[in-house]
């Protein structure tokens, strides 16, 4: 959407100007920022945190420490493979199993090396979602960084009930990105829970919160469908 973008540029520039965002920049992408692991622990001081035994991260930057953090906690780590391309699309980080420290296991690098592979009817119950964003509103509405793919991880797991009313979701940002005006939604956008900053957490009141019931098969083309094998098989399964 335009109006996303525009949010997008803000948030860009913002970080920009003000000096807070990380190598490689934060332009096109969901942005690393100085305060990231300030972050991870507020978000690990709350009480979402403290309940989750399961914890399902995107894999960009400003969240690693969030990742190693939760494998280090002793919690179960899911990151979803790129694009979805695989027929088994997230990898699970046990943290019994590993052999390296949290910080490299929790790396994309690292995921990619020690994870395995999972499908998603042999996943549990996702306890936290945690996601990357690039504007956030008080009222836990999020821009991503357009590609679309966070959605749709979201809307697979709410489909098969591995995410639902009892999963906390979560956002770790720097304060730049929050804005307090309303940000443009579309029908299978979902809202979080929880904003993070490295100063604060802030909580959306449960009468702002509001997520897709699943797949909202409207929005997505044959195209999409196909290339990502779970969304194929969901397709199928729903014409049987």
């Amino acid at each position: 959407m335009r109006d996303k973008q525009a949010y997008r540029e803000r948030a860009w520039e913002l970080l920009t100007r003000e000096g807070v965002a990380r190598f490689p920049g934060a332009r096109g992408r969901i942005p690393n920022f100085i305060g990231a692991e300030a972050a991870a622990r507020e978000l690990a001081s709350s009480r979402a945190w403290s309940d989750a035994g399961t914890v399902k991260s995107n894999p960009d930057a400003p969240q690693l420490p969030v990742r190693a953090a939760a494998l280090a906690d002793g919690k179960l780590l899911f990151m979803a493979v790129p694009r979805l391309r695989e027929p088994a699309p997230f990898l699970v980080l046990d943290p019994a199993r590993l052999e390296v420290p949290p910080r490299r296991a929790a790396s994309i690098r690292g995921a990619s090396s020690v994870g395995r592979p999972v499908a998603v009817e042999d996943m549990p119950h996702v306890d936290l979602v945690v996601c990357g964003s690039v504007a956030v509103s008080r009222a836990g509405a999020r821009i991503g960084k357009g590609g679309g793919y966070s959605d749709i991880e979201f809307a697979i797991l709410t489909e098969v009930k591995l995410v639902d009313h009892r999963t906390t979701v979560a956002t770790t940002v720097h304060p730049l990105q929050v804005f307090d005006e309303d940000l443009p939604e579309t029908e299978h956008d979902f809202r979080v829970d929880l904003i993070v900053t490295p100063d604060e957490v802030i909580r959306v009141r449960r009468s702002e919160r509001r997520r897709p019931r699943g797949i909202v098969w409207e929005h997505l083309d044959e195209a999409k469908i196909a290339a990502i094998p779970v969304l194929a098989a969901l397709a199928a399964r729903r014409h049987r």
